[in-house]
């Protein structure tokens, strides 16, 4: 039996709601085989990131290396790299192997207000990661580091996606939600934008909302949908799992990934 295939290279969420661990419930409950790269550990819960732990630039290059060696993806996803070290072995890696369906989801504060970038990275991450990405998906909180402009009205999103993807050579998915546009989020492609209408869903736990999105992206790229479609589906899948109520934690708690799980083991 073959099976289309996506890797993750991103932190570690101890508590399972974010990071790696979104990344794989959301690429498994999207119909693809889930491998990961793990850029660094984090002690965090629904309220907050306690402490952060790095991997080694030689050890996350032979995760990489491990995974493409063997089991090569049909899409990568890239979330949080707090390091400007590890974005370019990220890079380097990416390059050697000519990787395709790249989705980078710029991580650079947590929900729950936590920073999880360096400064120095940032402009590591624009230099050498965006030229290599078939789609990259700020929030406006991001959008507004990448761009180094505000954004507050729905024209200044689309000046913004303008800039990145222009600068950059890069599809950009910008995600409303923060007080602009609703959950309504913007693609700019080529000089073409496209609107993708989504439900406000009056649920206060987000936690994971970015790495989820980005990792059904992958995920529908990996499986042949064209970008346009995966967005789709990506949005109709995250807004199933925002729908189910999940209620766990003291904070901004995580979705129900499994929302849709309907086998006799999950019972």
């Amino acid at each position: 039996m073959k099976m289309k295939t996506a890797l993750t290279i991103a932190g570690s969420d101890c508590s399972g709601g974010a990071g790696i661990q979104a990344d794989l419930k959301t690429m498994t409950m999207n119909g693809v085989f889930a491998m990961s790269a793990i850029t660094a550990l984090t002690a965090q819960n629904t309220t907050g990131v306690r402490a952060i732990q790095e991997a080694t630039p030689e050890f996350l290059r032979d995760q990489i290396d491990a995974v493409f060696e063997d089991i090569r993806p049909d899409a990568v996803k890239i979330g949080m790299v707090s390091s400007a070290e590890l974005i370019k072995i990220i890079a380097d890696r990416l390059t050697y192997y000519k990787a395709e369906n790249i989705v980078v989801d710029p991580v650079m504060v947590a929900t729950s207000g936590s920073e999880l970038m360096k400064t120095d990275a940032v402009s590591v991450l624009t230099r050498e990661l965006l030229p290599l990405a078939t789609l990259v998906t700020p929030n406006i909180p991001e959008a507004e580091v990448l761009s180094e402009q505000t954004v507050h009205t729905k024209e200044d999103m689309e000046r913004v996606a303008k800039m990145i993807g222009d600068t950059y050579g890069c599809a950009v998915l910008l995600k409303g939600g923060h007080s602009v546009s609703d959950a309504n989020d913007l693609l700019y492609v080529n000089g073409n934008y496209k609107w993708f209408s989504g439900k406000r869903i009056n649920n206060p736990n987000t936690h994971g909302t970015g790495c989820t999105l980005s990792s059904a992206i992958a995920s529908n790229l990996a499986k042949g949908y064209d970008l346009e479609t995966s967005i789709r589906r990506a949005k109709d899948y995250i807004s199933g799992a925002l729908a189910a109520m999940l209620d766990l934690g003291q904070g901004s708690g995580p979705m129900n990934h499994a929302f849709d799980l309907n086998s006799q083991f999950a019972k």
